[in-house]
């Protein structure tokens, strides 16, 4: 066996630490990180902070993950996450003559498309209720995980944001 170069072995090794660096944190975080989170201030974010203070730990069958950074509104739950984002704008498409999807109480628009195709997404937004808040959840948990992911929101959302106008 011939001698290997001390620059390839250095090489090798750098290369080994980064591979194994990769995979602890890849495999070991269960944090998810907040991206574009919306920005409030003010008594909108303190109601948010309440409202993320009063979500369930589960979440359609999802245990609840730890949202970085630590002071986003952002909740998230399950691997591929169900995310919930308080202080959102109204969504564009919702006008007046939008109707909205009820579930334990609160009204929540979903756009047209996403209650009609059951391989998309679904974002619902509760467009009558201060602040706004944004429910995302993947197609791969329709149909059951969208309905109980709704419903499992209702109580803090009920509690507490202002409901402005029912949206029905």
């Amino acid at each position: 066996m011939r001698p290997v170069p001390l620059r390839v072995r250095g090489a090798v090794a750098c290369a080994l630490t980064v591979a194994v660096a990769a995979l602890l944190v890849g495999c070991g975080s269960d944090e998810y990180l907040a991206r574009d989170a919306p920005d409030v201030s003010g008594a909108d974010a303190k109601t948010c902070a309440a409202l993320l203070d009063d979500l369930p730990d589960r979440v359609a069958d999802q245990d609840r993950r730890t949202v970085s950074p630590a002071d986003a509104p952002v909740a998230a739950w399950g691997g591929r996450a169900i995310t919930l984002s308080c202080g959102v704008d109204v969504p564009a498409e919702f006008n007046k003559f939008s109707g909205c999807v009820q579930a334990n109480g609160v009204g929540w628009f979903v756009p047209d498309e996403q209650q009609a195709d059951q391989s998309l997404d679904v974002t619902a937004t509760t467009v009558g209720y201060r602040p706004v808040v944004q429910l995302q959840v993947p197609a791969s948990y329709r149909p059951e995980g969208v309905a109980a992911a709704l419903a499992e929101m209702a109580a803090a959302v009920k509690k507490e944001l202002e409901l402005v106008k029912p949206c029905v």
